[in-house]
């Protein structure tokens, strides 16, 4: 089911009784926090509460989240049942995530693997030998001048997993001046969660959601429309 709420900035892939699947926009926190009280969240709640006309409180959490310049899809309990589910199909890895980034570089092999050992530094992830595995597997959709398009299965989920190991292996996200990208962006970075593969909590239906990204149609035109330009 897919809905627009263009009023309270809300973009609804899915929804029913036990479910919420949202595109987040980039630069929007997924939670709110001590600093800031916007996030994807607190506009789904409000969202929630008019359609439905909830009088009271809005149970609505997260399974996962997005960092503020990633966008793509997160996907929300609406009950707790269905969270606790939802959350044990995260632990045994059943949940199959796939991102989209624009990223610097050519690849000498079309797909492959990336395996580092990374740690939660300050607001940061880092090479460290006493961190946690960080594993996710890559293919080259397209390449663009020195740029290249890759689609990405993330089989572990670290802190900022994607971001870091990109850059270790010297294919930084572009826009992602954190990690050492050349490239700037007048908002976000070009990491988009673009598709997920789960099991409906409820009726057990295997459940597949998508998202494009907003560099996935034509490169040159978001380079042009987010003001890329190199450092």
């Amino acid at each position: 089911m897919k809905l627009s709420d263009k009023e309270n900035s809300v973009d609804v892939i899915y929804v029913d009784n036990h479910l919420l699947v949202l595109n987040k926009p980039v630069d929007l926190l997924t939670q709110p926090t001590n600093i800031s009280s916007d996030s994807l969240e607190t506009r789904a709640k409000d969202w929630i509460k008019k359609r439905y006309k909830k009088p009271g409180r809005v149970f609505l959490e997260c399974i996962h989240r997005l960092d503020k310049p990633v966008s793509g899809m997160v996907v929300f309990a609406r009950t707790s049942k269905a969270l606790s589910r939802l959350q044990k199909q995260m632990r045994e890895k059943t949940i199959a995530k796939y991102y989209l980034a624009l990223v610097e570089g050519t690849f000498s092999k079309e797909k492959g693997e990336m395996k580092h050992t990374i740690a939660h530094s300050t607001l940061k992830a880092k090479l460290s030998a006493s961190g946690k595995s960080a594993f996710l597997e890559y293919k080259v959709k397209k390449t663009y001048e020195n740029l290249s398009l890759v689609e990405i299965c993330l089989h572990t989920g670290r802190y900022h997993q994607i971001r870091v190991q990109m850059s270790l292996s010297k294919h930084p996200v572009v826009g992602d001046k954190k990690y050492k990208s050349r490239w700037m962006l007048d908002n976000g970075i070009a990491l988009h969660h673009a598709k997920m593969e789960l099991e409906h909590p409820v009726t057990k239906e295997k459940m597949l959601f998508t998202s494009n990204a907003p560099f996935e149609a034509s490169i040159e035109q978001y380079l042009f429309q987010t003001n890329a330009r190199k450092k």
